[in-house]
Order: structure tokens, then sequence, then C-alpha cells
């Protein structure tokens, strides 16, 4: 062979590499702000959404459902959504599976913040926008993530216990799933605010269990009869320490705002609750999705309202 034809073939092969190279760069992903992929337009009813959420046992998650449906209802989408039942293996199969089913987009309720990661990895490699739902990814590109701000409920609180208890009381606290993000930011929240205003005891896993919160609050007051207040990160938890607690005088509040939680407060038995509104954020991952698919911008997180809840508003 010449020297000038392997010459051209050399160059040939070079740049067929570069050409390579350049497409994987361009590949694409599904980021935050919509900046690095251009969006094919949908109209909503041709939207198609995948749900994975935590649990269906927990009354918050089945009204996170309840706004997911009637706003996807209300526009002609379809949904399918899947029941985790608190297994991370669960619903990483459950991602893979909307993934195959080529769904337009994946609204996820993470059991753990860590083990949901790989799963969001893959519909970003598959070009399917992830929406988080009340609990964050803690990797992977997310659209957005729909959310209470968890810190500021936590510490919300946090200051009902030290308006009701004054200062130096102890404390214990209920915490939910290790690794939910919900988990870790209300705890944050509630820890930093009571820093040189309450004494915390103790702070044990209950799951975001009733049954679990039971459990754990009676070895709690086994162990810390004196304690004058608990923190439920949730109202399953806290519903499981009133029937622990019974008739002693101990504060709690929780944060969601589920029916039973509010039954609770009006009847007594819980003290307070910064209520989330689930069906809200339902409603507003949905209308994420179609935001994106009409090729709008859409923010890095999106709030959804809490405010404190005592008896006499229940009332």
């Amino acid at each position: 062979m010449k020297k000038s034809t392997k010459r051209l073939l050399s160059l040939f092969t070079v740049f067929a590499a570069f050409l390579m190279v350049l497409s994987g760069c361009g590949a694409a992903s599904v980021g935050n702000n919509n900046n690095d992929k251009k969006v094919t337009k949908k109209a909503a009813k041709n939207v198609k959404i995948g749900v994975s959420l935590s649990t269906l046992s927990n009354p918050f998650f089945v009204n996170v459902k309840k706004g997911i449906d009637t706003e996807a209802k209300k526009n002609n989408s379809k949904v399918e959504t899947f029941d985790a039942q608190n297994d991370s293996s669960k619903q990483n199969n459950q991602i893979q599976d909307l993934i195959t089913k080529k769904v337009d987009v994946i609204i996820v309720n993470p059991v753990d913040s860590d083990a949901i990661v790989p799963a969001v990895k893959k519909a970003n490699q598959a070009g399917i926008p992830v929406i988080a739902c009340d609990r964050g990814s803690n990797g992977g590109k997310l659209m957005t993530t729909v959310a209470s701000d968890n810190v500021k409920a936590g510490k919300m609180a946090a200051e009902f216990l030290q308006d009701q208890l004054g200062d130096n009381a102890k404390v214990a606290e209920l915490e939910g799933t290790p690794g939910a993000d919900a988990a870790v930011q209300r705890g944050k929240g509630f820890d930093n605010a009571i820093k040189g205003n309450l004494d915390l005891v103790t702070k044990q896993s209950a799951n975001f269990d009733r049954a679990k919160g039971l459990n754990t609050m009676q070895n709690i007051l086994q162990a810390h009869s004196d304690i004058k207040g608990v923190f439920a990160q949730n109202d399953e938890m806290a519903l499981g320490a009133v029937k622990a607690i019974k008739d002693q005088d101990i504060k709690i509040v929780s944060i969601d705002g589920t029916p039973d939680g509010m039954t609770a407060v009006k009847n007594g038995q819980i003290d307070a609750i910064v209520a989330q509104q689930p069906k809200t954020e339902g409603k507003l991952a949905v209308q994420a999705a179609y935001k994106y698919y009409q090729g709008k911008k859409v923010d890095k997180t999106i709030a959804s309202p809490i405010h404190l809840v005592k008896a006499d508003d229940v009332k």
C-alpha cells in the first residue's frame, strides 16, 4: 500500500474517532433547567406518567397519589403507579420497568435518597426526566424536586415545643426511615433549633411507621420516664406514640397533616402538627411534567406550603 493511501486511511480513522467523541459529548441528558436537552413538545394528554411511591400503607402518600391522579385525569393523561412497599430494591426495579415501558416522565418518592440514585441515573441515560416528590435523590439528575421545606418544618416543631415547655425541658425525637431525605432534613431543622433551648435525651428511628412508633415510644418511656415532649417526624409515628403515652402529660408535635393526624389534634391526643399538603405535592409534580413538555423552564425545587395546626385550628 502506498504511503499516501496509508496516510489518508490514518487521517480518516482519526476523523471518525473525533466524530464519535463529539457525538458522545452532545448526547441528550435531562437536567434541572431544560438547558441540556431539546424537548420534543407534547400536549398534556399525550404525556405518559410513571410513578413509584415509597409506600401506600401511609395515608400521606395515598394523598400524594390522589393529587397525581386528579391532575392527570383532568388533562386525560395516562398514569401507572407502583407501590414500593418501603423496599429500595423493589423501587429500583419499578423504575427500570417504567423505563422499559418508555413513559415520558417518572415521578418518584424515594424509599431511600441514596439507594434511588442508580435508578435515577438509568432514567437519565434513557432520556426520561425524573421528578422527586416529598423526598429528594442524592445523585443523578432531577428535573425538579417537589417538597415542603422539611428543615423549616422541623424548626417549626421545635419552636412549638419550646413555647409549650420552656427552657431545658427534656424531649425525645422519633426519627423516620434512615437515609430518607425527609427524615434527614426534618431532624436537621429540629435538632439545630433546640440547641441551648431544649434537652434532647434520645432520638430513635421508628421508620415512619405507626406500630414501630408505639414500640419505640414504649422503650423510650421505660428509659426516660421524665420526658416532657416528643417530636415525631411524621403523623404515623406520632399516632403510635399517643398509644404509648396514654394519659401522661407529654406534649406531642409531628409533621404531615394526614386525616388521622388531624383527628388526633382535634381530640387533644396530638398537640400540634406542622401540616403539609400531600395532594398539592402530587398536583405540583404533574404540573411540572406538563410544563417541561411545553418547553418551559422548570425550577430546580418547587416548594409545597406548610403551616402549624393546633386544636383550635382544626375545630
